[in-house]
């Protein structure tokens, strides 16, 4: 029995497509690159281009079986010609290796590997193209010069809301007489925030769908370097919305990775800069400016006006914007799916953390706060200062080895909205922002 589970998870695997930026490219850096680049090409072969992977024998799209390397990636150390010479890879990079092979060996256009590079290089010259454009584009200089705004994604008729959220200072967390008060909640404390926009609105499948589905963007005709070096999600293995509904729903069940990268995506479709909050962006704007449990007062009688939550919902999310706005015009704050932040969670609270625009920087995959409260939770989940951890749970019935770096298949009440700050970060700054702990996690 355990040898039939085992082979259909495989057959899944290698039914799942692989994404070049996160699963192929830091492996041919890694392991092929030093010998087989466009300086020094041993035994006839580079890898340094799609071009170069595709000459000869080395890779033929669509057979791995006549790809010399996946042929001899598959040997063992101590065979003629194994590679990488003394080792073998892990069975999940030689699976990945096998599936993009499969897949037609996708390449996205433009890309050229740099030997002895780690494969940030490459990430971090398309951020500072993309900072040359943000920096050229910005136009606002004071919170004064912050007005809301509509803006459309070029080539698809979709456009999303953004709200100015003030600067200021504001008191972090709950205080311990607050009902439901949990003890990560705390200790309270005055911070000061930057003004920022933040999304009027939770991202809706209309806009992440095209992320999600390259053709829907028509990207294919309107072709741009840097949004195509941009690493974008592998195909799902099962239908994402389950059910729920697509147009005027939020989008769900990403992982923190996949919400960076959509943020990086649309600043180099738009050319402004967006990101995901950070916690004491995101109290801030769902409190604005109160300090009561909810941004509407203590009453949870209420919450029905404003949220979505298992009080009011049948088994399932609801349209965004439906609920009334909290008093800086911000929709579904409150429930209807929680929402990613930047922050690395720690169960101590806000212990440590600078006073001016504080962020708990993450150093590892999990856990990462998540705030707001779902469709699936209890009218406490929604306060302003309720937080929830991250978990490698959210994965557990993904069929893929290794598991995505894409969905969080299990975490059904999940979703994320974007801020854009006044200020424009540093094109390092940017980078940081965009792979912020995740892109690596199992």
């Amino acid at each position: 029995m355990r040898s039939c589970v085992l082979a259909i998870l495989t057959a899944s695997a290698l039914l799942a497509a692989v994404d070049f930026n996160t699963q192929i490219r830091p492996v041919l850096v890694r392991e092929c690159l030093g010998c087989h680049n466009a300086d020094k090409a041993t035994g006839g072969v580079a890898v340094h281009s799609r071009d170069a992977i595709t000459r000869g024998r080395a890779v033929t799209p669509g057979k791995p079986e006549a790809s010399l390397l996946y042929l001899l990636l598959e040997l063992k150390p101590g065979q003629p010609k194994a590679m990488p010479p003394g080792k073998q890879l892990p069975q999940a990079e030689r699976d990945a290796i096998k599936t993009w092979i499969t897949e037609g060996a996708p390449w996205p256009e433009g890309v050229t590997l740099s030997a002895g590079g780690s494969g940030k290089k490459d990430e971090k010259a398309t951020v500072e193209q993309l900072h040359a454009r943000i920096a050229k584009q910005a136009s606002e200089r004071t919170q004064a010069d912050m007005k809301p705004y509509k803006a459309t994604i070029p080539h698809a008729g979709v456009s999303f809301d953004m709200v100015p959220i003030p600067g200021g200072e504001f008191t972090m967390g709950t205080p311990d007489s607050e009902a439901g008060r949990k003890k990560d909640e705390g200790p309270q404390r005055k911070v000061r925030i930057d003004p920022f926009w933040m999304g009027k609105f939770e991202v809706a499948w209309d806009e992440y769908r095209l992320f999600m589905f390259a053709n829907m963007a028509k990207e294919d005709v309107n072709k741009d370097e840097v949004v195509d070096a941009i690493s974008r999600p592998t195909r799902p293995y099962v239908e994402m919305s389950f059910g729920m509904g697509i147009n005027g729903y939020p989008a769900i069940s990403m992982t923190q990775h996949a919400a960076n990268k959509y943020a990086e995506w649309l600043s180099a479709k738009t050319g402004h800069f967006y990101r995901l909050p950070t916690e004491a962006e995101w109290e801030h704007a769902c409190r604005a400016g109160t300090t009561t449990p909810y941004s509407f007062g203590a009453d949870a009688s209420q919450l029905g006006e404003y949220a979505w939550f298992s009080g009011n919902t049948d088994g399932k999310y609801g349209l965004v914007g439906k609920k009334k706005p909290n008093p800086w015009g911000l929709h579904d704050m409150h429930g209807n799916v929680m929402e990613w932040t930047l922050d690395q969670y720690d169960p101590k609270g806000y212990v440590g953390l600078s006073n001016d625009n504080p962020q708990n920087v993450a150093t590892q995959p999990y856990p990462h706060a998540v705030r707001g409260g779902s469709w699936m939770d209890a009218a406490a989940q929604l306060r302003c200062g309720s937080r929830v951890a991250s978990d490698p749970s959210w994965k557990q019935q993904d069929p893929q080895l290794p598991k995505s770096i894409w969905y969080h298949t299990d975490a059904q009440g999940l979703g994320f909205r974007l801020v854009r700050p006044l200020k424009v970060p540093s094109a390092e700054q940017m980078q940081k922002y965009w792979n912020n702990g995740v892109h690596d996690e199992p």
